[in-house]
């Protein structure tokens, strides 16, 4: 077999006989910066390992009754103060109606995991090169979060002394909070602040509104944030306050991931190759040669396509010179 040849303008003939080479010089730093796509396996262990790491540090933390009664009377003061105190009305009438607090209680208990995990997924299927940057928002929110507790306990209001709040829970026997009835020892009660059913919600809904196709989806991650803070504060789990440290840990989550990818995830693009391998040098349409990322061979080079250059491989000469030897 003929090596490949390279016939210059001149028509002489050149023997290609090495693949050019264009090295990959990017350092791990910048490959782990770079989006990729999500490994499945990799995704539930390290949502696995995530959630149960964050549950056991938020439960170890101390609960330090006493400060947290305390951090609580001075809240329910400062809301007062600002005019904005609404908490025990809108808790004693929506308490009101039997089946609206009961399903209150139950929206507050699973949707909060129920429909993070899903965006999560739908992240994972629809929007591969936006997924890594969308997760990393929710973990540094979460991860900030704990923070907060450790430095500011925070009584919900239906522990607080003589508030004349109700525990809707307790009340109506439902499953509705990891802080009442039965489980209530499962759970950290007095790490209000900030309220993560805020900053998860909003996470959800910012993300749907932002990426989501149709329309009545993106309406819906509107409400989602929105109807959760209703709900956080009919069932006396929350101050309104505690739904603003949680935007504010939002916030912080969402710069940390424009820090580290250099651009929020709706602004990286949706999908990303499956794997990223070597280097190959490919022709671009003027005529230069351009490094583009091979999934699967090694480094080689190809001819230009308007390019007067081109390689080919020579048997017995070239096709000109033949085309000379033939004519009459």
């Amino acid at each position: 077999m003929g090596e490949p040849t390279v016939t210059s303008p001149e028509g002489r003939e050149e023997v290609v006989r090495h693949p050019v080479t264009v090295p990959d010089r990017r350092g791990p730093l910048h490959r782990l910066r770079t989006p990729r796509r999500p490994r499945l396996w990799f995704e539930v262990l390290l949502i696995a390992v995530s959630y149960w790491t964050y549950s056991l540090i938020r439960n170890a933390v101390p609960e330090q009754k006493h400060e947290a009664l305390r951090n609580a009377d001075r809240v329910w003061a400062l809301e007062h103060h600002l005019g904005l105190a609404v908490e025990q009305s809108v808790n004693h009438a929506v308490n009101s109606v039997t089946w609206l607090i009961v399903g209150m209680n139950y929206y507050y208990a699973t949707l909060h995991f129920v429909v993070t995990l899903g965006v999560l997924v739908w992240l994972y299927r629809s929007h591969p090169g936006r997924y890594a940057a969308a997760r990393t928002v929710l973990f540094a929110t979460t991860a900030v979060a704990l923070v907060g507790y450790y430095l500011y306990p925070l009584a919900p209001p239906r522990l607080m002394n003589g508030s004349g709040f109700v525990d809707t829970v307790l009340a109506h026997r439902t499953w509705g909070s990891m802080a009442s009835g039965d489980l209530k020892n499962m759970s950290n009660q007095y790490a209000a602040m900030p309220s993560m059913h805020i900053g998860w919600s909003l996470w959800c809904g910012l993300t749907l509104f932002a990426l989501a196709r149709v329309p009545w989806v993106r309406v819906l991650g509107l409400l989602y944030p929105v109807l959760t803070l209703v709900v956080i504060v009919a069932t006396a789990n929350h101050f309104w306050l505690d739904a603003v440290g949680g935007v504010l840990c939002l916030a912080f989550g969402c710069a940390v991931s424009a820090l580290w990818y250099g651009a929020l995830p709706q602004q990286l693009p949706r999908t990303v190759p499956s794997r990223t391998g070597p280097v190959r040098a490919e022709p671009s349409r003027t005529g230069s040669v351009r490094a583009e990322p091979s999934r699967t061979g090694p480094v080689r080079a190809e001819p230009s396509r308007s390019g007067p250059v081109r390689a080919e491989p020579s048997r017995s000469g070239s096709s000109r010179a033949r085309r000379r030897r033939q004519a009459p």
